[in-house]
């Protein structure tokens, strides 16, 4: 059985100047029990800067995966548990490496890059998603 995984690149409108992230385009395959590893580069000035994951399934908006800091460490939702969805910041990338693909692993993931912003950090989840530009690549 075949599973495919589609990345997105999500731009957000808060970036400044040359804070993006850089994602490849086109679709993975993967048999169910491989690992596949999806890339994404990142360029920006913010050294507190925060890299997350997201997946969206068709028909339904996108799940948060895991954060990972710049500086290091970070965390994942409890759906999506490390000895399977894992992420490392290498120099100016965060891959996530998903192990043992289930077909239930099926969906859309893109990565975005928020530089470290005072306040409630609930309302900035919430501006995060709702301010985000999907793009094809």
């Amino acid at each position: 059985m075949l599973l495919h995984l589609i990345c997105f690149l999500c731009a957000l409108t808060e970036c400044t100047g040359e804070d993006r992230v850089i994602q490849a385009r086109g679709h993975v395959t993967a048999a169910a029990g491989d690992t596949v590893t999806l890339g994404c580069r990142f360029e920006t000035t913010d050294t507190n800067s925060y890299l997350f994951w997201y997946k969206q399934e068709i028909s339904d908006f996108p799940r948060f995966m895991l954060r990972r800091y710049k500086s290091g460490g970070g965390d994942n939702a409890a759906e999506f548990p490390k000895n399977r969805f894992d992420a490392h910041v290498q120099n100016a990338s965060v891959p996530v490496k998903i192990q043992n693909v289930q077909l239930s692993d099926s969906a859309v993931y893109y990565c975005v890059l928020r530089p470290t912003v005072s306040g409630n950090p609930h309302s900035v989840y919430k501006k995060l998603l709702s301010g985000a530009e999907l793009l094809f690549i």
